[in-house]
């Protein structure tokens, strides 16, 4: 499934399937770590996604929808 909608920003039904599936992929797909480059490819935004906070970052920094 593909969705090109790519200049407009998520509905809030949207959001949330998007956060249940992250939750999901945080729970069941990532071992040590997932680097990942998404967005438009002249703007990229790159993504760590980790069991391990960033070292010196204060916990209280982090959110959890």
């Amino acid at each position: 499934m593909r969705n090109d909608r790519h200049d407009e920003p998520l509905s809030n039904e949207e959001l949330g399937l998007f956060l249940q599936y992250l939750h999901r992929f945080a729970q069941h797909n990532i071992d040590l770590f997932a680097l990942m480059e998404v967005g438009d490819p002249e703007y990229p935004c790159y993504m760590a996604l980790t069991r391990t906070s960033e070292p010196r970052t204060d916990p209280a920094a982090y959110r959890r929808p």
